[in-house]
């Protein structure tokens, strides 16, 4: 598949089918993920699998929304702070690094027939302290994974004269 189809399918999907994603997928995914690229090449990211129910349910409180709950898994991406660069003039790069890796994890998914979309707009606190994450570890983002149940969105866009 050509790149520029592989971007257009991949949308925000907001209605998944029970059906489980196989391990073999996931393992692809996150291959793909590992290879992305970071500064300095630090990696400062973890990526934690929440597939039980109850683990689903406490990751449910973080951010309340009634789609959310069809997903059949969800995966929390988190930046590592004490594993992240940090410029000269000291901004650090992590949250930066793990946007890379967590567009690189929407992209291969959608390679693999699979749905998923970016939810920053949760309880990070929360969730850290409901999933006991390190003090260094902060819950930038939760991709929830699955099979669509819905259609590809058409996307909304700016026309290229007004980006470059």
């Amino acid at each position: 598949m050509r790149f520029l189809e592989l971007v257009k399918q991949r949308y925000s999907c907001r209605d998944y089918q029970a059906k489980a994603v196989e391990k073999e997928k996931l393992d692809y995914i996150m291959e793909c993920v590992r290879l992305a690229p970071s500064a300095v090449n630090k990696q400062p990211w973890k990526f934690h699998f929440v597939t039980s129910e109850a683990d689903k349910a406490k990751l449910l409180t973080c951010y309340r929304r009634d789609w959310l709950a069809s997903a059949p898994m969800y995966i929390i991406c988190s930046v590592l702070h004490d594993e992240e660069w940090v410029r000269f003039d000291g901004k650090p790069h992590g949250n930066i690094d793990i946007a890379i890796a967590v567009e690189h994890l929407c992209l291969a998914a959608t390679e693999q027939g699979l749905a998923t979309c970016w939810v920053c707009n949760f309880d990070s606190a929360q969730c850290k302290e409901l999933f006991a994450l390190p003090e260094s570890e902060e819950p930038a983002v939760i991709i929830p994974i699955g099979y669509a149940a819905d259609e590809v969105k058409e996307k909304k866009r700016k026309e290229m004269s007004a980006i470059c």
